[in-house]
């Protein structure tokens, strides 16, 4: 029995280990975030989608294939973001702040669009961005 918990333990051990070093990180204004990729229409329809929280240092990257006009809304999402839109060269263009969630039974939650073409979207929680002091063309790095 003590042998079987010990394997569990150090079976869950590696799995966490393996789970920090594998997913990727972005860093705005010397603050690290570590993000969940949406990359494919379903994943960027789905975003953050029935989520109750989201840690501090979390956010969610949406990767677009072109630069172009985005536009968002908060359906069915639960907690307020911050939205922030960066072009091909991962300059922030433009910044949805405090957004607030929008729980409407139809589909008439607002839009918040992009004040020019962006190509890569960051969802934080929502004051972050403040916090940090991010304004348009601040650079966001990115690490796979």
């Amino acid at each position: 029995m003590k042998k079987s918990v010990a394997i569990i333990a150090a079976a869950l051990a590696l799995s966490a280990c393996a789970t920090q070093a594998a997913g990727p990180t972005v860093e705005l204004k010397g603050h690290r975030f570590d993000v969940e990729l949406a990359t494919d229409p379903a994943s960027q329809q789905r975003g953050l989608m029935f989520r109750d929280e989201m840690a501090a240092d979390h956010g969610m990257l949406f990767v677009f294939g072109e630069m172009a006009p985005r536009a968002f809304w908060m359906k069915n999402t639960h907690i307020p973001l911050d939205i922030l839109f960066f072009d091909r060269d991962y300059k922030l263009v433009s910044a949805s702040l405090r957004t607030p969630p929008c729980r409407s039974a139809g589909d008439d939650c607002p839009v918040y669009p992009s004040s020019g073409p962006a190509q890569y979207v960051l969802e934080l929680n929502a004051g972050v961005a403040e916090k940090l002091g991010a304004k348009t063309g601040d650079k966001l790095t990115v690490s796979h």
